[in-house]
């Protein structure tokens, strides 16, 4: 398990615990009375340290590189019934972007996000979950696939942001993206949209309207990232922690401002601390979204997102 700066305190704890269980098995000594101290003092140090998280540490922890990715969710979710799709029937197969079929139970859903990678040659691979413009055509087309057979779409945003490139920008990029908010605007069948771990900019968006978009308890959704926001105004990147603030990009700040519908609650220290119940309580909050929104017609359906998304930033006076 890998720690972050403000996780040593945990790690010191953690280290003399499993040192104190070691002597008591390798001797006579019965060190129960000290562990147990010990764990006390774990258990309060846990509490003091992830109830008060600044967004800038949140941010740390979207990115946490033992946090669960897209195909992680998915996989636990669906298990063998998980059926990828692959290409945007136009240019290639943006390998940033995955998507297809995979069921809960025995409903059907079509899964669609964005996919990160775990070491150096897998980021390549997946283009560090930055998906070029035929990522947003290829998650497009299996929306309208999924219209077509009145198959629900739940999309995993994760993601820095689109990719920035100059090929990305000769093939359209934001073509794409502003395709994909006009479609899934007026998509016939339920989206719900999860925040996993990095929504940032474009990027999310262009899988991110949804009839209810959720995010993790330690994800963070905004225009820009603390680091970019901060060589914008500053000039530099020292300021990321006062840019993290300012954006008001965690969980509880865009629910207050209405960008959200809910918060996920993750297990204590983050989603990679317990996955099997990080991945169950994905599955439930899917399976609880979706009967919410089963039984409405589609025009009901469009007219309520439509309604959400044009209330967003509403000022009455």
């Amino acid at each position: 398990m890998e720690y972050l700066e403000f996780e040593l305190p945990i790690k010191e704890l953690e280290d003399q615990l499993q040192k104190c269980k070691v002597i008591g098995e390798e001797s006579e000594v019965d060190v129960t009375e000290t562990c147990t101290q010990i764990e006390k003092k774990l258990a309060t140090a846990k509490k003091d340290i992830y109830k008060n998280l600044t967004p800038w540490q949140r941010v740390q922890l979207s990115r946490h590189p033992n946090r669960p990715y897209t195909l992680d969710y998915i996989h636990a979710i669906c298990g063998d019934s998980f059926l990828e799709l692959h290409g945007d029937r136009n240019v290639k197969d943006d390998k940033a972007m995955i998507g297809g079929l995979g069921k809960i139970g025995d409903q059907s859903f079509m899964f669609i996000g964005q996919q990160k990678g775990y070491n150096t040659k897998t980021r390549q691979y997946r283009n560090f979950g930055m998906a070029n413009p035929e990522g947003y055509r290829k998650a497009l087309r299996l929306m309208k696939s999924a219209e077509k057979f009145g198959i629900p779409v739940v999309t995993f945003i994760d993601t820095p942001g689109a990719y920035p490139g100059l090929e990305a920008e000769e093939r359209g990029q934001g073509e794409a993206i502003a395709r994909n908010i006009l479609e899934m605007a007026r998509l016939k069948v339920p989206i719900i949209a999860i925040v996993i771990g990095e929504g940032a900019s474009g990027g999310a968006l262009g899988i991110g309207v949804g009839d209810k978009v959720l995010m993790l308890e330690n994800s963070w959704y905004s225009v820009i990232s603390p680091e970019n926001c901060s060589s914008i105004l500053w000039r530099s990147w020292e300021h990321k922690e006062k840019a993290a603030k300012a954006l008001k990009l965690t969980a509880s700040d865009a629910k207050k401002i209405k960008v959200v519908d809910g918060i996920i609650k993750e297990p204590i220290g983050g989603a990679h601390r317990d996955r099997e119940k990080t991945f169950l309580t994905v599955s439930e909050t899917i399976v609880k979204t979706y009967e919410s929104l089963k039984n409405l017609s589609p025009t009901d359906l469009i007219s309520e997102r439509m309604d959400k998304y044009l209330n967003m930033g509403v000022y009455k006076g």
